[in-house]
């Protein structure tokens, strides 16, 4: 017998409309955000950047492979870790499908992390996937977005996220009454990216937007750490299931790495 709360069709219905109501609601807010997303200004880059792609070297403005909008997903991946971050990786796992449909309505979509091109081909083919990947390795595009940080800054205390941060981060705080975050959640998806923790949140999860007007490249947008949360597909439907997240600890793995038996 369920210890859930339990009531009849009609019961649960009013229920149900009530909520859809604050769904709505939450909804309309979502799209009053979006517009206030847009309307932020731009700020304008004259710093050059070099990527390294499939296609050879590349500046911030072969990026957009001929479109006006480029957004780019700050893929957790150092240049000394052994396998990409587990977290982006399921992320990641959306990003092929989707940027089919961007690229055909002006947007570019491309992942960006400091390992050596040959090490995000490796782990691309790995994970099978398609989409447009680029390494910034030995340049200063992730450190200066904010998602990169060196041993010394991290040391004294880096801001990130749009606010100063303690020398560890401890970004893995589950919900009230949820245990498994902190500083020990950190440790293992560390540990499943071959480094330590401290190496491990030098690199961090974010996204910034871009765009391509008359030659010049403007910054429009960035997020980080939960401003990430609307492209985790995987947590969009958990809320809906009916134990929602119904998380303990560091609960996903790659992929290929689930126990197939």
């Amino acid at each position: 017998m369920t210890d859930h709360r339990t009531a009849s069709r009609e019961e649960w219905l009013t229920e149900r409309l009530e909520l859809l109501e604050a769904e709505k609601e939450l909804t309309r807010k979502s799209d009053e955000i979006a517009c206030r997303r847009q309307a932020l200004p731009w700020v304008r880059i004259d710093k050059t950047y070099a990527f390294q792609t499939d296609d050879g070297n590349a500046s911030l403005a072969d990026l957009f492979r001929g479109r006006s909008q480029l957004l780019v997903y700050h893929f957790m991946f150092g240049p000394d870790w052994e396998a990409g971050c587990p977290t982006c990786s399921m992320i990641a796992d959306t990003f092929d499908k989707s940027a089919v449909h961007l690229a055909n309505h002006d947007v570019m979509l491309w992942a960006v992390s400091r390992a050596p091109l040959e090490k995000l081909q490796g782990y691309k083919r790995r994970m099978g996937w398609t989409f447009p990947w680029a390494s910034s390795n030995g340049d200063d595009f992730n450190f200066d977005f904010n998602v990169s940080f060196t041993e010394a800054q991290q040391q004294k205390g880096i801001d990130y996220n749009y606010r100063a941060e303690a020398p560890t981060s401890n970004a893995f705080r589950w919900r009230p009454g949820e245990e498994g975050g902190g500083d020990a959640a950190e440790a293992k998806l560390a540990a499943m990216c071959g480094v330590d923790a401290p190496a491990y949140h030098r690199d961090r999860p974010g996204m910034s937007t871009f765009t391509l007007e008359d030659g010049v490249i403007y910054h429009t947008y960035s997020a980080y750490a939960r401003g990430v949360d609307a492209f985790f597909g995987v947590y969009h439907w958990l809320d809906r299931a009916p134990k929602g997240r119904n998380e303990t600890g560091i609960w996903w793995r790659r992929r290929d790495e689930y126990d197939k038996t």
